[in-house]
């Protein structure tokens, strides 16, 4: 009699174990399925942080270099007509405004653009800087490539500055 109740206990464990039987594996490719998109999740937020930190700092790059002509120009109260006259990209270098005499006011504003539009070249993404005067008012305007898809165009910043001598 022992014996057949042990025989019924054992075949009623196993019936329990065949029921679950591969519970737990489910359970753990679910748990792995939700770990994955957390990890893309995760994955995708540090590429947008990456990107708009980027952007942060080629604005303030942007600022730092318009704010460097509006300085240039009101050192060159003499040479003012010039900045608008000639386009930042079109200016010369002039070797003989490396030294502190040597160099008319235009010479001088004309170094300026030029060494300007190198510095706006190179530390933003397709830079390009413009100077414009209107009713008194200067604006100096960089427009760069903030999407970096080889197009400088309205869907990238444009940054301004405004200001009278």
């Amino acid at each position: 009699m022992t014996v057949l109740k042990l025989s019924l206990v054992l075949t009623r464990h196993f019936r329990v174990m065949n029921k679950s039987a591969g519970f737990t594996l489910i359970e753990v490719l679910i748990a792995m399925v939700v770990l994955a998109v957390g990890l893309l999740g995760l994955a995708g937020l540090q590429a947008t942080s990456l990107r708009n930190n980027q952007s942060a700092y080629t604005r303030s790059q942007a600022t730092q270099l318009s704010y460097d002509l509006a300085e240039r120009m009101r050192a060159n109260i003499a040479g003012k007509v010039t900045y608008t006259s000639i386009s930042p990209s079109s200016a010369n270098a002039n070797a003989n405004c490396l030294t502190s005499t040597g160099c008319s006011p235009v010479e001088m504003a004309e170094n300026d653009l030029y060494q300007w539009n190198l510095a706006v070249a190179s530390a933003l993404p397709g830079g390009v800087g413009t100077v414009a005067i209107a009713t008194g008012v200067y604006t100096v305007s960089i427009n760069w490539d903030d999407n970096r898809d080889g197009n400088t165009d309205s869907n990238d910043p444009n940054f301004q500055t405004r200001f009278q001598l």
